[in-house]
């Protein structure tokens, strides 16, 4: 994924959520951004799986069901206690991000997203 001027590889988990982002790549969006996430849209639609969090550690990338969205939490969210990083509803977790996601930071509102494969 290409966030603006960041780069973030993400290692997939075998789940329906990461075959079904893999399948759609690739695509193109623009970040928008929640506290300390930045969050796109995608042409990926899929149910919320049994094991779906609000809160979630920086690196995990995460699936907003409701919103058809991947979400990427890298510190505090609007609805954190504390330092936690809390999105705003409970979501898919389909990979890890293999950057430091607090990098993330440097992305504006708006900036260019494109989702591609790199094998």
């Amino acid at each position: 994924m290409t966030i603006g001027s960041v780069v973030i590889t993400a290692e997939l988990f075998d789940t329906p959520t990461a075959d079904a982002i893999y399948d759609s790549v690739p695509f193109s969006s623009s970040a928008s951004l929640w506290g300390e996430e930045v969050y796109f849209s995608t042409p990926v639609s899929v149910p919320r799986e049994s094991d779906a969090c609000a809160i979630v550690e920086a690196g995990e990338l995460a699936f907003w069901v409701e919103g058809d969205s991947i979400a990427i939490g890298y510190g505090p969210t609007p609805i954190s206690q504390g330092k936690e990083i809390r999105l705003a509803a409970p979501t898919n977790i389909w990979a890890r991000a293999v950057e430091d996601v607090r990098q993330l930071r440097a992305v504006s509102e708006g900036a260019v997203i494109t989702v591609e494969r790199t094998d």
